[in-house]
C-alpha cells in the first residue's frame, strides 16, 4: 500500500459523535492508503474580529500549516471557491496524482476563518465539496468518506454504488 492520505487541519478535534465517525471513516480508508490527521492551532476567533484581525490571525494559522507541508506533497486545499466535483471526479484526481508520483496527498482544511491565501497558492488543487459552509470538524468527516470513497471508485470496489 504505497497511498498516504493526511488531513492537515487548523483546529483540535473535540469529542463526540463527529470523532467517532471520523475514526471509523480512517479505519475504513486504511484498507487502501495509509491515513494520518495531523492539527495545527487555530486562533481565538471571537465574533467581532476586524478585517485586519482576521487577515493577522489567516497568516498566523498559515505560517503554521505551510510548516508542516514538504514539496513532494500533493496539497488539496478545501475552500468554498474551490471546483466542484463528484465522487468520481474526485478519484480520477486523486488517482492522478499518485500515478505522478505524489508522495503524499493531503487534505488541508482551515479554521472557521478559512485559509490564508499562502496555503491556497501552495495548493495544488482547490476543491468544495458545496457551495455551503461547513463546520472544520464535520467536514474531517466528509473528506475521510470522500476518500474512502474516491480510494473504493479506484480499486473497482462497489461501495460508491
Amino acid at each position: 500500500m504505497g497511498a498516504h492520505v493526511r488531513l492537515l487541519c487548523a483546529g483540535r478535534m473535540k469529542r463526540g459523535p463527529l470523532k467517532g465517525a471520523c475514526d471509523a471513516y480512517a479505519r475504513m480508508l486504511t484498507k487502501y492508503a495509509r491515513v494520518s490527521i495531523e492539527e495545527v492551532e487555530d486562533e481565538r476567533a471571537p465574533d467581532s474580529l476586524s478585517e485586519a484581525q482576521v487577515r493577522e490571525a489567516l497568516a498566523k494559522e498559515g505560517e503554521r500549516l505551510l510548516k508542516r507541508i514538504p514539496p513532494s506533497d500533493a496539497v488539496i486545499a478545501l475552500c468554498i471557491d474551490g471546483e466542484e466535483v463528484d465522487s468520481p471526479a474526485l478519484a480520477q484526481r486523486l488517482g492522478g496524482f499518485m500515478t505522478r508520483g505524489a508522495s503524499r496527498l493531503t487534505f488541508v482544511i482551515g479554521s472557521s476563518l478559512g485559509l490564508h491565501e499562502a496555503v491556497l497558492a501552495r495548493a495544488d488543487w482547490k476543491v468544495s465539496f458545496s457551495k455551503m459552509t461547513f463546520p472544520h470538524q464535520l467536514m474531517r468527516v466528509l473528506v475521510l468518506e470522500q476518500a474512502f470513497r474516491a480510494f473504493s471508485i479506484l480499486a473497482g470496489a462497489p461501495y460508491h454504488k
